[in-house]
This record gives C-alpha cells, sequence and structure tokens, in this order.
C-alpha cells in the first residue's frame, strides 16, 4: 500500500523504523470485534476470542451481517474497534467506579465510548454525551437507547458553551477529531483525505477542545484524551502542551507486557500507542491525566427545577411499566411524551438545564392518550422496563420481520401491548387487535436491507 510521502514527516520513531512492518499491515483485513452487553445476555459467539484489555471485548474469526442479527438491534453487543475498548481499562485505571461519578464525554458520536462508559459506571453516576455535529445525534442516541441505561444526556454543544460547569466533572473524555491515520486499513478513503493541512488543522482544534475540557475538570479529577491517530503532531505535542501547563500531571497506567501497546513516556506524561502491526487493532492512541488540587470545585446558586413531575394520575398509569418505578422522577417534555430519570440525579439535571440548552434529557417511557400509555420504542430496549408485560417470543425469521417494520402471525390471542423478544431480549413493542396486529417499530429504526430467502 502507498502512503503519502509527506505522512512520514510527523510520525513517531516507531513508524519511521518499522516502516515495512506498518505498510505490509494495512493490506490485510483489519480484525473485527464486538463489545458484549454486562446485563442483555445473549448465546454466546462460536467463533470468538477475548480482547485482553476489556472484559466485554472479543474477536470474531469472521464478519457477520450484523444487521441481520437480532441481538444486535436489541442491545446485546456494540461492534468496536478493539483499541478503543482499552478507554476500559483506562477508566478503570483512574477512578474510582464504586461511588458517584459525573462523567463528560465531550466527542461522543456514534457512541462506542459513550455506551462503554455507560456500562462502567454506578447506577447513580451521571454520563453527558456531547456531539457538536447535529446529524450525528440521532445514531448517538440510538445506540444510547439500545444500550438501555437511564441515567445518561444528550447535548449539542461546542466545548466552550460548557464555561459554565468550570470546576464540575470527575471525569471527561475527549476523543478529538482527527486526521484518521489508524483508519487507513479499515478506510481507504482516509487516506486520500490525509495531509499536513489537516493534520495541522486537526491538531488545533484538538488544542482549543482540550482547553474546554480541561477547565470542566474538577481539582483531583481525570482528563482522558485519545485520538485515532500515530503522529506526533496530535498525539506528543498536544500531551506536552497539557503538561506545560502545570494543572495536570500524567497518569501511568500497569500495561501487560503480553498486550504489544507502546508506552511512550514525554515531560511529565504518558501516551499509549496501539500500532496494528503489533496489537490485534487499528490505530489508536491514549493518555490520562489527573487535575492538580488547583481552583474550586464548581459552585451554583439559584438553580431552578427544569420540570414538574407528572401527576399522581398519570404516575399510576405508568408505574406497571417500569421496575422500581419509585427511584425515577418522571416529567414531560414539550412533546407531551413522558421521560425519566433517576431521582438522586434530579438536582444535577436541574444544574445541567439551566446552562446547557440543546439537551435531550431522560429515558423516553411513551405518551398517555385515553387514560393509556403508548409506550416508546426506548423503554422496551431500557433496562427499567417491567418484565412481567406481556411478551412474544419471536423465531428469528419473525424477529427480522419485525425488524424490517412487517407484519407476522402473532403466536398470541391475548389483546393489548406486547413487547417482542428474541432469544429473552428485548426489541420492541407490538399491540395484539382482534384479526391484526401492529408493529410499532419506529421506522427510522427499520431493516432497509432484503431479508435472505431462507
Amino acid at each position: 500500500m502507498e502512503l503519502p510521502e509527506d505522512f512520514y514527516i510527523f510520525q513517531c520513531d516507531t513508524i519511521k523504523k518499522e516502516r515495512q512492518l506498518f505498510l505490509n499491515v494495512l493490506i490485510t483485513d483489519p480484525p473485527v470485534s464486538i463489545r458484549t452487553h454486562k446485563i442483555k445476555l445473549m448465546s454466546d459467539w462460536i467463533d470468538k476470542s477475548d480482547v485482553p484489555w476489556n472484559d466485554h471485548g472479543h474477536y470474531l474469526d469472521t464478519r457477520p451481517s450484523f444487521t441481520l442479527d437480532p441481538n444486535f438491534h436489541a442491545g446485546a453487543y456494540y461492534v468496536q474497534e478493539a483499541s478503543s475498548m482499552f478507554l476500559e481499562y483506562a477508566v478503570k485505571s483512574c477512578i474510582d467506579l464504586s461511588r458517584p461519578n459525573k462523567v463528560l464525554d465531550l466527542c461522543a458520536a456514534p457512541g462506542g465510548k459513550s455506551t462503554l462508559l455507560n456500562g462502567l459506571l454506578s447506577e447513580d453516576s451521571l454520563l453527558v454525551c456531547n456531539e457538536v455535529i447535529k446529524s450525528r445525534i440521532n445514531p448517538l442516541k440510538q445506540n444510547l437507547a439500545k444500550w438501555g441505561y437511564p441515567n445518561y444526556l444528550i447535548c449539542n454543544h461546542e466545548c466552550e458553551d460548557f464555561e459554565n460547569l468550570k470546576g464540575y466533572f470527575d471525569l471527561v473524555v475527549v476523543d478529538a477529531p482527527c486526521s484518521g491515520e489508524g483508519l487507513f486499513r479499515k478506510d481507504k478513503k482516509a487516506i486520500k483525505e490525509w495531509s499536513i493541512d489537516n493534520v495541522q488543522l486537526c491538531t488545533s482544534r484538538q488544542k482549543r477542545i482540550l482547553k474546554g475540557a480541561m477547565d470542566l475538570v474538577k481539582p483531583g479529577g481525570t482528563l482522558i484524551y485519545s485520538t485515532c491517530t500515530y503522529n506526533t503532531s496530535e498525539n506528543e505535542s498536544n500531551i506536552k502542551w497539557i503538561s506545560s501547563l502545570d494543572l495536570f500531571e500524567g497518569i501511568q497506567l500497569n500495561v501487560n507486557e503480553d498486550w504489544k501497546i507502546e508506552e511512550q513516556k514525554f515531560e511529565g506524561s504518558y501516551g499509549y500507542q496501539f500500532f496494528p502491526h503489533k496489537v490485534k487493532g487499528e490505530g489508536f492512541f491514549i493518555s490520562c491525566f489527573r487535575k492538580k488540587q488547583i481552583g474550586e470545585s464548581a459552585q451554583f446558586k439559584k438553580i431552578k427545577p427544569f420540570a414538574k413531575s407528572i401527576s399522581k394520575a398519570e404516575l399510576m398509569i405508568i408505574s406497571p411499566w417500569i421496575k422500581n418505578h419509585e427511584k425515577y422522577f418522571f416529567f414531560k417534555n414539550d412533546l407531551e411524551e413522558i421521560k425519566a430519570i433517576p431521582q438522586e440525579l434530579k438536582y444535577d439535571v436541574d444544574i445541567l438545564k439551566t446552562y446547557i440548552k440543546r439537551m435531550s434529557t431522560g429515558l423516553n417511557i411513551g405518551t398517555i392518550k385515553k387514560n393509556g400509555l403508548i409506550p416508546h420504542h426506548d423503554l422496551a430496549l431500557s433496562l427499567i422496563v417491567n418484565n412481567d408485560i406481556p411478551n412474544i417470543e419471536l423465531t428469528k425469521t419473525e424477529a427480522l420481520l419485525f425488524l424490517k417494520k412487517e407484519t407476522f402471525k402473532p403466536s398470541t390471542d391475548q389483546i393489548g401491548w406486547h413487547l417482542v423478544k428474541y432469544q429473552n431480549l428485548n426489541l420492541g413493542w407490538v399491540k395484539v387487535l382482534k384479526n391484526r396486529l401492529n408493529n410499532y417499530l419506529p421506522t427510522s429504526w427499520r431493516i432497509r436491507m432484503d431479508l435472505p430467502s431462507n
């Protein structure tokens, strides 16, 4: 594979010294990996092996059609590049996950790192998932909905828009927009789009994002920075720049030598570089920092409640649909949809809604009409839906028909709402009527490819 000769100008010594080994691996197929849900359990994959730095990461011997796997639509796993799963090991090494944490994923879409964080954090922690590009918000929403946890918020802002939340977060993760060198093997377009000008543009943008991110970390809190690049401009120079400000100290991770991850030592900081000719994964870089006890944690005054609770009558209608409904604060949005957030996060959401305007708040429960609930798809995929609701177990053929938003004959005569399941995993809602079945899968979620004839 030919790369632009300019590509080697900013490269670290490893790329320069092992140029041919690096080039040789770029003409091979990238490994296929998934990260499984720790609660939504599915039947084991026959052809898998473990990603060593992630408790739920697995390599697959072949790439199946994920679109035609109902487990994928149920949120039983996320298709994620193995190197980037190292975030789990980094987070576990840096923060106490047994206590409540306020976490910001500043560059969140499409949701790989957000769902990973959501599965790691305690249920009384708050995860704020921000994405600056509006068109990427819907994929982020869908992936977090599949993962099923109720303790996250999604917002659409530049990092500067968080300035009123200085010193608020225990952990800020910046998986920064980059020149995409680590994508060369699986995305040939990334090679054509690469240029020195783009590297310099990315480096400048990364520093701007990092400058805002550093302010948001509370004293003693953690900042994690990552890219899918190899070059010293986007990695080493940015890390040295953070250290030069004397606000953070680098965190050295205890990385197993057998993993073949290259530790890079800079001035008071450490970087961990993944090379595709050394690890079973793509190009990736990550560095972790602890904020010194400088400045103050965020203080807030005159915070007003962002919403009123629903009425007792409305709570009576929805409570049978929710496990442990007393643990949640229920409210309505402008569309009259009922949303839920954990009660213990109510004050934090009040704070965030005061200062962050473009924010999607709460798990969508549904809409009340004629004294009954029309349940939302997010509720079906959530971990808080009441499993005592009537359900229909589908065959794989039926599950795919449901996911294509087509009809099939129900295996029940019981009229009313039902959860449809595949291998005991929730896929969505149907309403069984006297002579037909209504499929309530959102149109935007449906499978668009043709189903196999068998």
